[in-house]
């Protein structure tokens, strides 16, 4: 059974046959599967009106675990985005309520952001559907392939993680 990446692919060695795109056999499928991974996470969490990376920056301060609060620096940080970008989610996630800036107890030159109970009940649902769907999507793994994959990933993440 074929894909697009093995057109791909058989389309460089007739092009240029003394190229190894050997490597395009494995990171064309990673970056076309992300693509059909994104657009499925777009469909299941559309009902809850996440702007971009806000899903991500409630997951964080729940899995932080009660009280869910973390500094920005540390949300920023945990998700690879700029201080920027991270006050603009922090902005748009207190505008509709689902975070809340307080004062640090132990610095109070400095701030935590923390879930409220509307963003923990939001986040908490999201998080149903939003593993629902990647269950869904694994189903065609065996355990013990999604197992192997996991690893074999896992191995990729930290050489790429060393050598940046």
């Amino acid at each position: 059974m074929t894909d697009h990446v093995d057109f791909v692919t058989e389309q460089w060695a007739s092009a240029m046959p003394e190229l190894d795109a050997s490597s395009m056999a494995i990171f064309g499928r990673m970056l076309r599967i992300m693509k059909h991974l994104a657009k499925a996470r777009a469909e299941a969490l559309a009902p809850f009106h996440f702007r971009d990376g806000e899903f991500d920056v409630l997951a964080t301060l729940r899995r932080a675990g009660a009280p869910y609060r973390l500094t920005p620096t540390q949300l920023y940080k945990s998700l690879l985005v700029t201080s920027g970008a991270m006050t603009n989610r922090l902005n748009r996630l207190a505008e509709v309520g689902s975070i809340e800036r307080i004062a640090d107890p132990n610095d109070k030159r400095s701030m935590l952001v923390t879930l409220t109970e509307a963003g923990r009940e939001k986040i908490e649902q999201a998080l149903q559907v939003h593993t629902q769907t990647q269950n869904d999507l694994l189903a065609t793994l065996g355990g013990e392939q999604q197992l192997q994959l996991q690893t074999l990933l896992s191995q990729l993440l930290r050489a790429t993680e060393v050598s940046r």
